[in-house]
């Protein structure tokens, strides 16, 4: 088994594909109408596959749409040049910080429209694309 995609639901559809194509993110595809909404696939340009769907649902318009998501978390190869991208496209970005105190594993926050937390990590040269058992030992 294997994690395939998150979905997110959005309040607006299009306000949410640009702020997730300004992050990088590239529209793979869109199903129009779907027993849950409104879907728009989404993936990174280094990424085989989808991994975001977007999930607008306009009779839920009422709903907290952010509920039970903790968070996403996007690799980057560079925090610095990631950050300034980030900022010249009018996204708000923490300064980042290192959770081992070094200078070249990074970590730091944006918030999409919806108010969906994610992620940005650099990792240290050399760490496996991902978290595994190793980061444990």
């Amino acid at each position: 088994m294997r994690t395939l995609h998150v979905g997110l639901r959005v309040a607006d559809p299009d306000r949410a594909v640009a702020f997730y194509t300004a992050v990088g993110y590239e529209v793979v595809g869109r199903v129009p109408e779907t027993p849950a909404g409104q879907l728009t696939m989404l993936k990174l340009p280094d990424d085989d596959v989808v991994s975001v769907e977007l999930v607008f649902d306009p009779s839920a318009a009422h709903r907290d749409r952010g509920t039970g998501l903790s968070h996403l978390v996007i690799q980057v190869e560079s925090m610095d040049a990631t950050i300034a991208d980030l900022r010249t496209k009018g996204i708000e970005v923490a300064e980042p910080e290192s959770p081992d105190g070094s200078a070249d594993f990074l970590t730091t926050w944006i918030t999409d429209p919806d108010g969906n937390r994610i992620e940005l990590v650099q990792w240290p040269a050399g760490h496996p694309d991902g978290l595994t058992a190793a980061d444990w030992s």
